[in-house]
């Protein structure tokens, strides 16, 4: 019986803790964005890269370590006691051992290898940057439109709501009035198929919300439990003449990431080429040895120098690499401005076309005449002034004229933020 009890503590614990959790978030768009920059887990994820480059570029500004080594240590001495007695506490370790080698070098890059690299690996933290700025721009135009579906899908689903409470408010009157024998059922029929169907679209709707419910609570890191719900404000868009196309078009050149990232690309691989080249020279060791007993004299010290001999191999293949690697990049280059510049004028012709359209469906103002319609064709058809045919077309031609509405309002907000992601950069 304990058990039970105890497990019956446990779950209702669980479910307060849950319940206390859930909550309703209200945000402005500004808001949602501001959670994004904050919480993005790839966004934070991106920006570690920029870290590893810098680490890079610290790492290819250390000297390579000197090298220590011991060597030809004789373990079986042949010298008197007298003699091993003179040998170091140094070497105290050793003390049986007459005889030993010790070297110490230290190699030195020539043909400024080291700077070489530092200028290339500066380049890679350039271009990490960019690519965490590519990363930004992306997920910004994710968010944005997101916020926008789902600012949509609220609006929507008021509408339908607003047609069900209608048709409710119908099919409760017209049953009262077929079990008095006023009415034929098939107009009770008729008014709760249509209810059926738009219980239906409601349906469809609340799981489209729900998706993009996920998809927002992905983006701003949002506990799961917890719904967002977007507060819209008074979102005034610019006026397509008054933004320049060939202005713009020449502006992507300066605030688009990828185009940057291809430049720096051939400025990298310009770089690399440099560094390949300086590779064909061979770098130098220097080392300094002490011989104790082995040489001719007792404690000997000598010098030395040591590299390669480049008949073979002068990174022949490396540096074609290179070669090819930055003429490749150019042509990269101008192919990433190229499509910028296609992507923008299709941006831009499209954001034209629908602000325009917009703007006639504002100027005929019949947001609010459809609703006031809808409550007066309920009333009428209460009162049998109207047919229940009439009523049934004007309830699809209400949802459709809402719907182009919302439609239009949102591809107007989601083409801005594409012409803008096009860019590179706000459209002020």
């Amino acid at each position: 019986m304990r058990k039970y009890v105890f497990l019956l503590v446990c779950i209702f614990l669980t479910s307060m803790v849950f319940a206390q959790k859930a909550e309703i978030i209200q945000l402005t768009k500004e808001q949602a964005e501001g959670l994004f920059l904050k919480q993005n887990l790839q966004l934070l994820a991106e920006k570690m890269n920029i870290d590893a480059a810098e680490a890079a570029v610290v790492q290819a500004k250390l000297w390579d370590n000197p090298n220590f080594s011991l060597g030809d240590v004789n373990l079986w001495s042949t010298k008197s006691q007298r003699e091993q007695e003179q040998i170091p506490a140094l070497f105290g370790k050793f003390a049986k051992n007459t005889e030993f080698t010790m070297e110490l070098s230290q190699m030195v890059k020539t043909a400024r290898k080291r700077g070489k690299l530092i200028n290339r690996e500066k380049v890679s933290k350039e271009i990490a940057v960019q690519e965490f700025e590519e990363t930004l721009r992306g997920l910004k135009l994710e968010v944005r439109k997101s916020l926008q579906e789902l600012i949509y899908l609220q609006s929507y689903q008021k509408i339908l709501n607003h047609q069900q409470e209608a048709l409710s408010k119908l099919i409760a009157a017209y049953k009262n009035q077929v079990a008095e024998g006023n009415i034929a059922k098939k107009d009770l029929i008729r008014l709760q198929s249509s209810q059926l169907e738009l219980s239906g679209e409601i349906y469809e709707v609340k799981n489209n919300y729900n998706e993009q419910q996920k998809i927002i609570k992905s983006l701003l890191n949002i506990p799961p439990l917890n719904t967002v719900e977007i507060i819209e404000g008074d979102n005034e868009v610019k006026n397509p003449d008054d933004i320049l196309l060939p202005k713009i078009l020449e502006e992507a050149s300066e605030s688009r990431p990828d185009i940057k990232i291809a430049n720096l690309q051939i400025e990298y691989f310009d770089k690399d080429l440099l560094y390949e080249k300086a590779q064909k020279v061979p770098d130098l060791t220097f080392a300094v040895n002490y011989d104790r007993i082995s040489a001719p004299w007792k404690d000997f010290i000598g010098f030395g120098v040591s590299f390669d001999l480049p008949f073979f191999n002068r990174n022949q293949g490396n540096i074609k690499l290179a070669q090819v690697n930055k003429e490749q990049s150019k042509y990269q280059a101008k192919q990433v401005v190229t499509t910028a510049q296609h992507e923008i004028t299709e941006a831009y012709t499209n954001y034209s076309d629908t602000y325009h359209l917009f703007k006639d469906i504002q100027k005929e103002n019949i947001s609010e005449d459809l609703d006031y319609m809808l409550d007066a064709y309920t009333r009428n058809l209460m009162k049998r002034n109207i047919s229940m045919l009439e009523f049934i077309d004007f309830m699809d031609a209400y949802k459709t004229n809402k719907e182009t509405l919302l439609n239009t309002q949102k591809n107007l907000y989601t083409q801005f933020e594409e012409l803008q992601y096009t860019v590179g950069k706000e459209i002020r």
